[in-house]
């Protein structure tokens, strides 16, 4: 597999031995060589947990407090007076059966999926295309409801969901290269805390394994677990 020149000059800074603190983990990230792009920063955890036990699934919400610094692409399914609210609310796209249509053909041009209730029952059809990437709508997510102006402002303002896969990680943006570390360490804080809040209370053992950061061209930082 061919690396590029910047991701070999990356690892350099990086001791692949040692798990950091964040706030040196962050210096890291920031010494890294920069790309022609604005950097997503990237949170990896491996959890401790069985997913194929469906009471060790572990997902849920929050709302980052600097944002991920990413244009969300919201799409909400709705009808009648809530699919007019959601136009109201900012909403990018709006629709019901012509927007499962054309999910249904290939369209995937959006970052996350609202639904109201009343409309669950004709998503069904699309859990095998939005289930696998994460974006079918769930009440414990708080994708499905019928507060449909609040939960668009929320997405706007930076809530993200998370969901462990089927080996047990889970994947989060939690900022880009240009914020500023203390932004940073704060979405940080803020997503390991919603992990923690989100574990099952069948769990035993060490519930968090492995957790690193890296930007987008960048190498993976491991971070020291110990507080966690």
């Amino acid at each position: 597999m061919l690396t590029s020149k910047r991701y070999k000059e990356s690892t350099k800074l990086v001791d692949k031995a040692r798990a950091y603190g964040i706030d040196e983990a962050l210096s890291l990230v920031a010494q890294m060589p920069n790309a022609k792009f604005d950097e997503t920063i990237d949170l990896a955890v491996s959890l401790g947990v069985d997913p194929k036990k469906s009471d060790q699934m572990v997902r849920g919400t929050l709302v980052l407090p600097h944002g991920t610094g990413k244009t969300v692409r919201l799409l909400v399914i709705a009808q009648g007076a809530d699919a007019e609210a959601a136009k109201e609310a900012g909403a990018d796209f709006v629709g019901h059966t012509d927007m499962i249509e054309k999910i249904q053909k290939g369209w995937l041009d959006f970052d996350a999926v609202v639904a109201t209730p009343d409309v669950m029952r004709d998503l069904g059809r699309l859990g095998r295309v939005l289930g696998p990437r994460g974006l079918m709508p769930s009440p414990k997510a708080g994708t499905v409801t019928k507060e449909v102006a609040k939960a668009i402002e929320e997405f706007k303002a930076g809530k993200i969901e998370f969901k462990a896969d089927r080996q047990a990680n889970l994947h989060m943006v939690i900022g880009k290269k240009s914020f500023d570390g203390e932004k940073l360490k704060e979405n940080f804080a803020a997503a390991m805390q919603a992990v923690v809040k989100a574990k099952p209370a069948s769990a035993r053992g060490t519930y968090i394994k492995n957790v690193s950061i890296s930007p987008t061209m960048g190498c993976g930082i491991r971070i020291d677990t110990k507080e966690f």
